[in-house]
């Protein structure tokens, strides 16, 4: 128990430090790590990780013979931090090689002296597509032993997934079983991942000899969103976004359309900011006001009363918290069983010990904050002790559609309105609308470019490019076209797109008729499923043209698919492969190679979500 008489804390800090502390599990201690200087964590792993570093540290080489890095990324954050680490490990004079997984040669692991690998966890629980191939390699019995080899990983992951990082600790545990030896135990990030990464690479740089507190100066400095000093150039990025004005806001669904699609037109001038087709933009939404003011009345708080923001020093009114800052419409089981502990006699506590695992997940699906604070009683329960244990706002990535080529100092989204019921409720997409109900002309919005290597344009613009995007998963392609066309770009273009209805949700038609009359776009099939009979979508489409397809192909087609990861995604994937069966002969297995080398090739890409 903290006493304030020894401790450099607030008498209300202490109570709640009390409250929290007893509750958290050893991953959410190392969460709290964001809280100190990189090398001081307050988690038990990552602290127990750097004291055994330093101790290695004093027997160990100043600089490693060779480090291997390894990235498996879907959206570009493993492969940002794989890059920022090899380049501090550089830095202190260490030979590294970075790789992409899918770029990683499996019979060369056995040679590798130190191993770290950063991946996320895509879906639900699957391995991101660029590193499918090597972890199935390593599950493999052709995996070679490993012995002693030290390795650490760093998984990201997403808490409101029920196999929250589930490749990253597939990888820890089969390089474990293989004979690998920890150098710094794995680390488990969640969406805001920045703090629990940067004192993972403490440990990491830690026990490669870079302790000094020189060193751990530098890094808090470059963690810290306040350090750049006057007369610098702000340089935008996750943890310190730009506010861009709003330039348009229209919906570019036709009148009786049952959708709400809007295409957002943002400035970037002044800002440095660059991307290319393929990247992502990310957006820091507020959460709905009447979602907001409703959870308020719920717990029985004020509007006005100052808390303290989540991993953070700085303090807001709780509106403003709740609205800015904090995210309220997700419920994880981790978050339950905090919140729990806050007002132990109301039962969630005594729900949680008694409930099924099911019963949990069937509780957390589709529920949010305000449903927590309707169905228990949080009598006595403080606004700054629950707001401390929520998650930062995340931010919400969305697949740029322009070129800035095409539109300088310009970026142009694609965004669909989510709102359903359920529960009893409206329930509403927390981007999306704050997009349509709050965004005018005028306004700004903190955004930031999000790399993805992952989905790029061949470097020969002759190269034909087969595209697949139904309904907002268009809106790369849009930016494809519009490079192309600036580019000049003469190899063949082919665009499979589908929605609802032609007459109302045909996205950006006067564009593609554009490009095809001037030949930018090759051909276009369409797909709109509710305009007969039976329904009919891309995949349909791509069947129908099976042999042309299957041609394209063969000359060397990139094929290019974004949307929807959990239905679409796959049937579009049965279709290549059924395909490739049928024009090319080629058996299950072979079908399924092919696409694999094409995927290694750089020539299957997608962007899913």
């Amino acid at each position: 128990m903290l006493q304030v008489t020894n401790s450099p804390f607030r008498q209300d800090q202490v109570e709640l430090l009390n409250l929290l502390l007893p509750t958290l599990t050893e991953g959410q201690k190392i969460w709290l790590g964001g809280y100190l200087a990189a090398f001081q964590s307050a988690g038990e792993q990552v602290a127990a990780a750097l004291q055994e570093a330093e101790a290695q540290a004093a027997s160990a080489p100043a600089a490693p013979q060779e480090v291997t890095v390894l990235f498996g990324s879907q959206t570009g954050n493993s492969h940002k931090l794989a890059k920022k680490l090899s380049g501090r490990l550089q830095d202190q004079g260490a030979q590294v090689t970075l790789s992409a997984m899918i770029d990683f040669k499996p019979n060369t692991l056995k040679k590798v002296q130190h191993l770290v690998i950063i991946v996320s966890t895509h879906g639900e629980g699957d391995p991101p597509d660029n590193a499918i191939s090597f972890y199935e390699f390593l599950h493999s019995k052709r995996a070679p032993q490993l012995e002693g080899m030290p390795f650490t990983v760093l998984a990201l992951g997403d808490t409101s997934y029920e196999l929250f990082c589930k490749t990253g600790r597939d990888f820890d545990q089969r390089l474990e079983e293989l004979g690998g030896k920890r150098l710094a135990p794995r680390v488990d990030c969640d969406v805001d991942y920045d703090e629990s990464a940067e004192n993972w690479m403490a440990g990491v740089l830690a026990y490669f000899g870079q302790a000094s507190a020189s060193a751990s100066a530098q890094t808090s400095k470059a963690a810290d969103p306040s350090a750049v000093g006057a007369g610098q150039l702000t340089e935008y990025s996750r943890s310190r976004p730009f506010q861009a004005d709003v330039l348009e806001n229209l919906n570019l669904n036709g009148r009786g359309s049952e959708q709400e699609t809007r295409h957002l037109e943002l400035a970037l001038a002044d800002s440095g900011l660059r991307y290319e087709p393929g990247d992502s933009l990310g957006i820091y939404p507020r959460n709905h006001p009447r979602l907001v003011d409703e959870l308020i009345e719920a717990m029985g708080w004020q509007s006005d009363v100052r808390v303290v923001l989540p991993k953070s020093t700085e303090e807001r009114s709780l509106k403003e918290a709740l609205t800015s800052h904090c995210e309220i419409t997700v419920l994880t089981k981790p978050l339950i069983e905090q919140v729990a502990e806050l007002a132990p006699g109301n039962g969630l506590k005594d729900w949680l010990l008694s409930s099924e695992e099911q019963d949990i997940r069937a509780y957390l699906k589709g529920r949010d904050l305000l449903d927590l604070a309707q169905d228990y009683d949080w009598t006595g329960v403080t606004a700054n002790s629950f707001v401390s244990l929520l998650r930062k706002m995340p931010p919400r990535l969305y697949s740029i559609a322009s070129s800035l080529k095409s539109f300088p100092e310009e970026v142009h989204l694609t965004i669909r309105n989510v709102r359903y019921e359920a529960h009893g409720r409206v329930r509403y997409g927390v981007c999306s609308t704050f997009v349509s109900e709050q965004l005018e002309p005028g306004e700004t919005v903190p955004v930031f470019v999000q790399d993805n290597p992952n989905f790029k344009l061949p470097s020969n613009p002759d190269t034909p490019v087969i595209m697949i995007g139904p309904g907002t998963g268009v809106a790369p392609f849009r930016a494809f076209l519009g490079e192309r066309e600036e580019l000049g770009a003469e190899g063949k273009t082919w665009l499979f797109y589908g929605d609802r209805h032609f007459s109302s949700d045909f996205l950006y038609q006067v564009e593609w008729q554009r490009w095809l009359k001037e030949g930018v776009l090759t051909r276009m099939d369409v797909a709109f499923s509710r305009d007969t009979e039976q329904k009919v979508y891309v995949q349909h489409r791509m069947m129908e043209k099976s042999k042309e397809l299957y041609q394209w192909i063969e000359e060397g087609a990139a094929v290019y698919v974004c949307g929807d990861e959990k239905k679409m995604a796959h049937d579009v994937q049965a279709a290549l492969i059924a395909i490739l069966k049928q024009e090319g002969g080629l058996g299950d297995e072979d079908a399924a190679a092919y696409l694999t080398k094409m995927q290694q090739e750089k020539r299957y890409q997608r962007d899913v979500y």
